[in-house]
């Protein structure tokens, strides 16, 4: 008992925003809202909001790695690709029966972190820091897309799975969830928004716990000053391995969840500019936290989605012009230095009112 209490603790603490009854009465009224949400929306909305859900993930793992570890990558995408076309070839070539795609996410998800894992070994223990390692996580993201863009000849399958090199994978069965009297189909509507839904929450209170933790602690220690930490006696390659891994197998499940959403996954998701956009929304909301990363995720996701439907032209400029204002006027991010500003003004209240 002591234990879970112990665990449970850690929801709160150093490295996370936000405690105390009033936080989680305000978690739980959005996850609330969040829950009541398709019974007054129509599927269309329902679906294009699963869509915003799927790529969170993403951004969540790179603000482990890169806000809490203090290690840009622009990988994310390269892991997003290859969980993709993983769950793409398995779906294709084995079907949905038996509610196989789920076994599926999970074998892409594995093969993702293990890709990442081999490659983290060689980046930490190497002793590539700095921005030597967000140059060769691009390399690797480029070559990727570069590859995949040219498998379009009939020769380049995988069993039943055509490649299709630049028009990329589609037609693999959406998600399904084995049940009595038949298969329940996860079609982009209010089923997969639920799972989606519950699938955020649960990654989102574990990395509360994770970084709050020991593992958490020494990251950040590392972030801070790596020689200092090193000196103390921590090995922070294995720290710094072990939260790229997890950030990559966060990348993977965006990967596995978006193809299934559209049932389709092309190169250009591991393009330069694909590459790009993760590193915006972990920026703008603040890297160093993940309730303003889930926020600024969501919130710059739907401008730029607006801006696309309204004036396609601008929409890029407009996000490199906000990742400028950001750095220029709030390095820590918008939402994290707007938390932060509410909370000094609150307390400066208190003291005058004392």
């Amino acid at each position: 008992m002591k234990s879970l209490l112990r665990f449970l603790d850690r929801l709160e603490g150093p490295q996370t925003m936000g405690k105390g009854p009033a936080f989680w009465i305000g978690f739980l009224a959005v996850l609330g809202a969040a829950c009541a949400y398709p019974a007054f929306s129509d599927g269309y909305t329902v679906g294009n909001t699963v869509y915003f859900f799927t790529w969170v993930f993403m951004a969540l793992g790179l603000s482990l790695i890169w806000g809490y570890g203090g290690a840009l990558s622009f990988g994310q995408t390269a892991f997003f690709g290859i969980a993709g076309y993983s769950y793409g070839i398995l779906t294709i070539n084995f079907g949905a029966n038996f509610g196989f795609t789920l076994a599926a996410v999970v074998l892409a998800v594995a093969f993702t972190a293990a890709f990442a894992a081999l490659l983290g070994y060689f980046l930490y223990f190497g002793r590539i820091t700095g921005v030597f390692l967000g140059i060769v996580t691009l390399s690797v993201t480029l070559v990727l897309e570069r590859f995949m863009a040219q498998t379009a000849g009939p020769e380049w399958h995988i069993g039943k799975a055509r490649l299709n090199g630049f028009n990329g994978m589609s037609n693999m069965p959406p998600l399904t969830i084995p049940w009595p009297g038949g298969s329940i189909v996860l079609f982009p509507d209010i089923g997969l928004y639920y799972v989606v839904l519950g699938l955020l929450v649960v990654t989102y209170l574990g990395l509360r716990i994770l970084v709050n933790s020991r593992f958490g602690n020494v990251l950040v220690a590392i972030r801070e000053n790596p020689e200092r930490a090193e000196m103390l006696g921590y090995d922070i390659r294995k720290y710094q391995l072990g939260a790229f891994v997890i950030g990559a197998g966060l990348a993977g499940l965006s990967g596995v969840l978006y193809t299934s959403w559209g049932q389709y996954i092309t190169p250009s998701s591991m393009g330069m500019t694909a590459a790009a956009l993760p590193v915006i929304w972990v920026a703008v909301g603040g890297r160093s936290d993940l309730t303003s990363t889930l926020v600024g995720t969501l919130v710059v996701l739907s401008a730029f989605q607006t801006l696309t439907i309204y004036g396609s032209q601008y929409a890029l400029v407009v996000m490199g012009l906000l990742l400028v204002l950001t750095v220029l006027i709030a390095p820590r991010g918008l939402v994290l230095s707007g938390a932060d500003l509410v909370g000094r003004l609150l307390r400066g209240r208190k003291e005058g009112g004392v």
